[in-house]
């Protein structure tokens, strides 16, 4: 006869705290995205799960001011508060973008007193790019 599988959180196997707050990560990336009209900073452990997460407009920016670098540096801190208390202290960064939060956010990331190994520019660049549509004939 198979045994039940038990369930995470269930009262019966004694586990009622949630898994999420248990974990320690003592080293994570963050990814900060930033576009003209928002920025997302997310961060993950080495493996790539997402621990926390923050964007401009979830921390209350609406309209052109999502796309501010005060919108991001309020962005990147509020993600980073969370995996410190987690026991964040090393963690590398990917920026990815052309937008005005990329400068910002980092500076917030550097403050957080988070040491960084590195600091990427992951922006996605067109080698030559897609085929152009053919000329209009007149």
């Amino acid at each position: 006869m198979a045994k039940p599988i038990p369930r995470i959180g269930s009262r019966r196997n004694g586990r009622i705290s949630s898994r999420k707050n248990g974990r320690r990560i003592p080293k994570g990336v963050i990814h900060v995205q930033a576009s003209f009209n928002n920025t997302i900073v997310t961060v993950t452990d080495v493996r790539g799960r997402v621990v926390s997460w923050s964007s401009a407009g979830t921390c209350g920016f609406r309209g052109t001011r999502r796309g501010t670098p005060f919108a991001a540096q309020t962005a990147a801190g509020k993600a980073i508060r969370t995996v410190i208390d987690q026991g964040m202290q090393r963690a590398e960064v990917m920026i990815k973008g052309p937008g005005l939060g990329r400068d910002a956010a980092l500076r917030a990331i550097r403050r957080s007193g988070i040491l960084l190994s590195f600091v990427r520019d992951v922006t996605p660049m067109p080698h030559n790019g897609c085929r152009p549509p053919k000329k209009r004939r007149v």
